[in-house]
């Protein structure tokens, strides 16, 4: 028996990977985040297959429903919203199975960071603008963040920063961004990327908290600031260049 932790991806249910899907479909059991992951997704599940909705359980009962089917010697299948190696809560679960000597793969998924570039239609990395994406986070209830990763000491590199589980305190992000990126930086705020409901608002840091006040998201909401999503006057790469030769054009 095994359990299989799989990235579901960030909300559109042909986002999954193909691996993802396949192992869905084979476990006879499904632990799924159901807050967050669209029901689209259970339909991969197999005829007859338990389908348990994580949401309202504690850690100790996900282990001990996830001991249970160990014990019946079903596979399962544990779903998580985007990809699990960032605020997942996977790292807390995997050292319980290995408690319990309980092994288990990881399938990755797609991030939210990258479902929101994609429905922007700009890369988060462009040449001599930003060559580093910082995923971040304000700190919250259930988890405070370290000292020595506070947003103003990312802000010093200008990088391009992707703001998770923030969107209630954007007015703080931006008071604390404004002096490092200036009020004309590039700000945008994507509700629920790839879903049905999906919102793209665009602004600036000086504007974006009231445009997303206005607009009204609550939560699942990604800010990204940095020049690369408004820049279109950047050098293009050398990776393609006629005059840049490599092992497999020419050099």
């Amino acid at each position: 028996m095994t359990v299989h932790f799989i990235g579901a991806g960030p909300g559109a249910a042909d986002l999954i990977t193909v691996r993802g899907r396949d192992l869905i479909a084979r476990c006879p059991v499904c632990l799924y985040a159901g807050s967050l992951v669209p029901q689209a997704l259970l339909t991969h599940c197999p005829p007859g297959a338990e389908i348990v909705d994580t949401a309202p359980m504690t850690l100790d009962e996900i282990v001990e429903r996830i001991a249970q089917a160990t014990r019946d010697g079903k596979d399962v299948a544990r779903l998580h919203s985007g990809d699990l190696s960032i605020w997942s809560a996977v790292g807390e679960q995997l050292r319980r199975l290995d408690q319990l000597d309980i092994p288990y793969t990881v399938t990755p998924g797609v991030p939210a960071f990258a479902a929101a570039s994609a429905a922007l239609a700009r890369e988060l990395t462009l040449p001599e603008v930003a060559q580093s994406v910082v995923l971040t986070r304000t700190s919250g209830r259930a988890s405070a963040m370290p000292e020595r990763e506070q947003l103003e000491t990312f802000a010093e590199t200008r990088a391009t920063l992707a703001v998770h589980l923030s969107i209630h305190a954007i007015a703080d992000v931006v008071r604390r961004l404004l002096p490092f990126y200036g009020p004309e930086c590039p700000a945008v705020v994507v509700y629920r990327a790839t879903w049905p409901e999906e919102q793209i608002i665009r602004g600036t840091l000086q504007t974006i908290a009231a445009q997303t006040a206005e607009a009204g998201p609550e939560r699942t909401a990604l800010i990204l600031v940095g020049e690369a999503l408004g820049r279109d006057d950047f050098r293009e790469s050398a990776l393609y260049s006629v005059d840049y030769r490599r092992r497999f054009r020419g050099g």
